[in-house]
């Protein structure tokens, strides 16, 4: 049988003989056929994706960003006779050297001399690091309640690790407000996350506090001077109640605001601190530590106009028996039984813990008071706001700073009455000055310049004086806030000393991180300040 059909109508039949049903439907195993496709290719070939049947792709290849390389034969091996000629042209002749040198060794050892002898680098220290130039910001802290109340930062201080700035709110632009609400806030500025509107620590006082004092080797106490003359001791690792100490309001309290205060060591007692206080009534007061939480009066002194050394080269003074108000005390570094006191009369004067002149008409304290002034030195042209003495200078001069509402800095010795440099830093009032606890010739000055908008006072600078630099100009003037109010209190961080804090009239901190020119002294820096007062001394 066969097929016998047209093949362009696909129909087909079978001819001839047709085999059994059987064995037509027989099971059989035929070999496969294996047909290639043609079809994956051709797309391939036309960069045809399988899954898509999309239109062709068109390609080329483009010579982007191309360039041209070329090895070059560097670092060769010179060749033999470029090595002799090399040495030959290296060859020394000693002797004509050593000829050279003998003629010239006296003039060499001349000229030497005289280098060795010239001052005309006095001064000049190497420094391989670089020197920053700048004063920079570093926090700017303030209490809002504090700010709220139109409060001002009397006092800044800093504890004993450096880590912890603290300040004392209140008012120094007159009003009635002995009895209005204050603070005393501090900041952590090791602490992580500080918040500069929120401070870590707020002691609530019941009276404007004046003046703050962090003890000097226990880094949780604080005492503060009120307004109303009372002295207070808080602990500022207690939460609930940090009020340890305090004087009460006894015979013995001072009578006017309480403008400094200060750590001394107890002679009987070496774990034990006394406190010494000052204030505008003339009284300077040393307190102990009772056990019931009092501060009981240990010893004392007062400024009595009439028991004031008088001198011939001063201007007159009202002498009499009235009290003298003491606005700022500075002890002496090298003689614990020496400070310095700054009045309300425009005078500093020197005096002495031993001192054991009575003072006149001074009734009514639990211990008798006694007469320490033993030197008046020259005037300023206003009340004295601060004293300062310096923590370098050899007991030979004693070198202090005062200034005041005169806008005047003065450098004085102990030895003289005479002001050893006088600098008018501002035009308006300085509040405080301070000497550089690492740099001999530097000292920095809180000053208020201008008006302000906000309480019609002024506006404050900080100064920053190097008399290394120049002994008539300070070397950098910095704006504590522009178009606010003055600067009033500022301290130098003793142990972290790049650090400067400065406290205004708005109730605002600045901390400033000072350059390594206001930090790292010099090699002959003492010699230079002992220069500079023979110098003027001569």
């Amino acid at each position: 049988a066969r097929f016998h059909g047209n093949p362009r109508s696909g129909r087909w039949e079978l001819v001839g003989p047709r085999p059994p049903l059987a064995a037509m439907f027989a099971d059989g195993t035929a070999p496969g056929a294996d047909v290639q496709s043609l079809w994956r290719s051709a797309r391939s070939a036309r960069c045809e994706a399988k899954s898509c049947q999309t239109g062709r792709i068109s390609t080329a290849e483009t010579a982007v960003q191309s360039h041209t390389s070329r090895d070059a034969g560097v670092q060769t091996d010179q060749s033999k006779d470029a090595v002799q000629d090399f040495q030959q042209e290296v060859q020394v002749d000693y002797t004509s050297l050593l000829s050279f040198l003998q003629r010239v060794e006296d003039a060499v050892i001349k000229e030497l001399n005289k280098n060795w002898k010239s001052r005309a680098f006095d001064g000049f220290e190497v420094n391989w690091t670089d020197q920053n130039e700048t004063v920079l910001c570093l926090h700017t802290l303030s209490y809002p309640e504090a700010q709220d109340q139109n409060l001002q930062v009397t006092s800044v201080s800093w504890n004993a690790t450096g880590s912890v700035v603290a300040c004392s709110y209140g008012r120094l632009d007159g009003g009635d407000w002995s009895t209005e609400k204050s603070y005393v806030c501090t900041w952590n500025l090791d602490r992580r996350g500080l918040n500069p509107q929120r401070p870590d620590l707020v002691v609530d006082v019941p009276s404007s506090v004046m003046c703050l004092a962090f003890h000097p080797s226990q880094p949780s106490l604080i005492a503060g001077g009120l307004f109303g003359g009372e002295l207070v001791v808080w602990d500022t690792s207690r939460t609930e109640d940090p009020v340890i100490w305090r004087t009460g309001m006894t015979d013995d309290t001072h009578t006017d605001p309480v403008y400094q205060v200060n750590w001394l060591p107890d002679a009987k007692h070496r774990n034990r601190a006394r406190l010494l206080s000052v204030s505008t009534d003339g009284k300077i007061l040393v307190w102990r530590e009772e056990r019931d939480g009092r501060l009981a009066l240990a010893e004392g002194f007062a400024m009595v106009a009439q028991q004031i050394p008088r001198s011939t080269q001063l201007k007159k003074f009202a002498w009499g028996e009235a009290a003298v108000g003491v606005t700022s005390l500075s002890f002496s570094h090298f003689d614990p039984r020496v400070f310095v006191v700054g009045v309300e009369g425009g005078y500093s004067l020197k005096c002495s813990t031993a001192a054991e002149t009575l003072a006149l008409h001074r009734a009514g304290s639990s211990v008798p008071l006694r007469a320490p002034a033993e030197l008046a030195f020259s005037p300023h042209g206003g009340p004295v706001y601060s004293v300062s003495c310096s923590p370098f200078h050899r007991q030979v001069l004693n070198l202090f700073l005062s200034c005041g509402t005169d806008g005047q800095v003065h450098l004085h010795s102990m030895l003289q009455t005479q002001p050893l440099v006088s600098l008018q830093l501002s035009k308006k009032y300085l509040f405080c000055v301070r000497w550089s606890p690492v740099r001999p010739l530097v000292f920095a000055a809180a000053s208020g310049e201008g008006n302000c908008n906000k309480c019609f006072c002024f506006v404050g600078d900080v100064h920053l004086f190097d008399f290394g630099k120049s002994s008539q100009k300070p070397a950098v003037s910095i704006k504590q806030a522009a178009g606010e109010c003055p600067v009033y209190c500022l301290e130098f961080n003793i142990k972290q000393t790049q650090l400067l804090a400065a406290g205004d009239a708005t109730g605002t901190v600045k901390v400033w991180q000072l350059s390594s020119d206001f930090t790292e002294q010099g090699p002959r820096e003492m010699t230079r300040l002992e220069q500079l007062a023979s110098e003027i001394t001569d």
